[in-house]
């Protein structure tokens, strides 16, 4: 069985980079990496909704798709950071676009605890 990504295809690179970064986690765990590296602990303070079993689907997809790089350090205990790859930072001026578009013009909808 192949991957049902891999195979699809566009009419338009919108949908494509929609597959990639949209979902209800992929964006803002995108949007927790903009500025430093996290642990996986981290992300349960950033984003206190999320399921560990949700985070960590999320996490290997956006790893699979070259969005987030993970860094294993060889320590006892285990140490591993997460942190955008060169592909994942050239998404942030593009979420960093749409933040700005949806404080002007959803500002009804917004929850006041975003992630600024």
């Amino acid at each position: 069985m192949g991957d049902l990504m891999a195979e699809k295809e566009y009419c338009c690179p919108v949908g494509a980079a929609i597959d990639e970064i949209g979902g209800k986690w992929k964006h803002p765990i995108l949007w927790a990496l903009k500025d430093e590296k996290l642990r996986f602990g981290e992300f349960n303070k950033i984003l206190p909704t999320i399921s560990q079993r949700m985070l960590t689907k999320q996490l290997r997809e956006l790893e699979k798709d070259n969005l987030v790089n993970r860094k294993v350090y060889a320590e006892v205990p285990s140490k591993v950071e997460y942190s955008l790859t060169k592909k994942g930072k050239a998404v942030i001026p593009i979420l960093d676009a749409i933040h700005n578009w949806a404080k002007e013009y959803c500002e009804s909808k917004i929850c006041l605890n975003e992630l600024d």
